[in-house]
């Protein structure tokens, strides 16, 4: 039996999930797909947010601003790329920047440091490329950006390092209470025995609530659709751009990410469906004029791909973090600001687990630390050839668009939580996600992979499931 059992692998039980791992307590983490991260966290803005939208007194706003201020030790302890640049929400008339004075106020009532409201003038210093329309912005200094996919990989990984275990394709199908805790099945027949449940199933959340009797809340899927450029239209702006917000949320942003490239989106539309991640022609021809009303000169045509997130949008309008029944903790509801605000609820959620009278007795051992993916392409050419004769493995270019060596595709396979296809390898590496899209380096990725795992190729998949790349050879 575990004492822990948390249901759901992404940004935000991945969080929760190492900050478990500083305690004496045995801890999994499980979730239906192949890959951690898989949900809202791979698709998503990257943005650590201010602080400032998040209505004040609401958990999104303490959580928000707590996350935020948290997140550059984190990611500098689990080698996660975090860049500060920033933001600015732009108004273009004087019902704008009277919303601007309301979030700047609110900003300042929640705790968010060094807020500006500033003028026509001093907003084309920041951003010369930033449209001749606005009037003023708001700037906030302690906005940033962050990979949100990598911080997932590198949470759950140190996780993993410091003793929780990890289930994927462990779909949950029913949970029965018992006299100490609970039993938890799974669709394909495995079972897990637990003493306290965490559900932080994302888009799922309601279902599983529902599983021990609670009824409390609904979760709907808010879609997102986005466009990425190429890193030559990185440096186009160097801070987020934002609009003024709305109740759908914080409307079409412009954004360089910590990568390098240039990302427009998303788009917000609130469906049924939970499986729908289709990029629309009207999703896309939206972001494209809305961005270009706030910075001039995008070179649309440097798109390399575009994709689609959903977002879990409750129905009370903030996170839902409470205990419906004993020993189980609902962490539901969490959509934008949910990202900035993960490292904040991994430590609320251990409060609340420490008022149900679980022991927690710190480790002497703990590390927090963890070597980041992106370590050899950013060393000298001196310290690379080091390597290099050490294992000439990372001398030979797989992915050409972003420089990446076998021998950090082999690294991806085999470190925690382990690659196991296609775009588990792209999420670690970034091989695939340069200007040809895996167009060239694919073939030899699942060469790799087949390979380091001791399956047939024919059984590389491209994310999991039925997903399978290769049916048969020719030759």
């Amino acid at each position: 039996m575990y004492d822990i059992l948390i249901i759901g692998a992404g940004v935000v039980g991945a969080m929760i999930s190492r900050e478990l791992s500083k305690y004496h307590i045995s801890i999994c983490i499980v979730d239906k797909d192949s890959d951690v991260g898989m949900g809202a966290t791979k698709a998503n803005s990257g943005i650590v947010h201010a602080g400032f939208d998040a209505r004040s007194g609401s958990l999104k706003a303490l959580m928000n601003v707590k996350g935020s201020q948290m997140m550059k030790q984190i990611t500098d302890e689990l080698g996660v790329k975090y860049k500060n640049n920033g933001s600015l929400v732009i108004g273009f008339n004087k019902e704008d920047i009277e919303v601007l004075t309301e979030l700047y106020n609110q900003g300042i009532q929640n705790g968010v440091q060094n807020l500006e409201m500033i003028d026509r003038k001093r907003l084309k210093e920041l951003e010369p490329n930033i449209t001749d329309n606005a009037l003023g912005a708001l700037y906030a200094p302690t906005g940033a950006i962050v990979c949100p996919y990598e911080l997932t990989i590198g949470a759950i990984g140190n996780a993993m390092d410091n003793d929780a275990e990890l289930k994927l394709k462990f779909q949950v199908d029913k949970i029965e209470p018992q006299n100490d805790g609970y039993t938890v099945f799974s669709k394909d027949g495995q079972v897990i025995q637990t003493q306290y449940i965490i559900n932080a199933a994302g888009l799922w959340a309601d279902d599983i609530a529902r599983m021990v009797g609670d009824f409390s809340f609904n979760i709907h899927p808010r879609r997102g659709e986005y466009m990425l450029l190429d890193k030559a239209c990185g440096n186009l702006v160097t801070h987020t751009i934002f609009r003024v917000p709305s109740k759908m949320g914080k409307g079409i942003l412009v954004t360089p990410t910590v990568d390098g490239n240039l990302l427009l989106g998303p788009t917000s539309e609130d469906i049924a469906d939970k499986e729908n991640k289709e990029t629309t022609p009207q999703g896309l021809e939206k972001i494209m004029n809305q961005a270009l009303e706030n910075v001039s000169g995008i070179p649309i045509r440097s798109v390399i791909t575009s994709f689609c997130g959903l977002r879990s949008t409750g129905n009370t309008g903030d996170f839902i973090i409470n205990t419906p029944r004993s020993n189980f903790i609902n962490v539901a509801g969490i959509e934008s600001p949910g990202l900035s605000a993960a490292p904040a609820i991994g430590k609320y959620v251990v409060d609340m687990l420490k008022e149900m009278d679980l022991q927690l007795i710190k480790k002497t051992d703990f590390n927090p630390y963890r070597p980041p993916s992106h370590a050899f392409r950013e060393m000298s050419i001196e310290e690379k050839n080091k390597i290099i004769r050490t294992n000439s493995k990372y001398g030979k270019i797989i992915c050409r668009c972003e420089g990446i060596s076998e021998g950090e595709i082999i690294e991806a396979i085999h470190t925690n939580p382990k690659a196991t296809d296609l775009d588990g390898v792209k999420r670690r590496t970034r091989s695939g996600m340069g200007r040809c899209q895996g167009g060239f380096c694919s073939p030899f990725i699942i060469e790799i992979l087949a390979r380091e795992l001791n399956i047939p190729i024919e059984e590389v998949t491209k994310f999991g499931g039925k997903s399978i790349i290769n049916i048969g050879k020719t030759k």
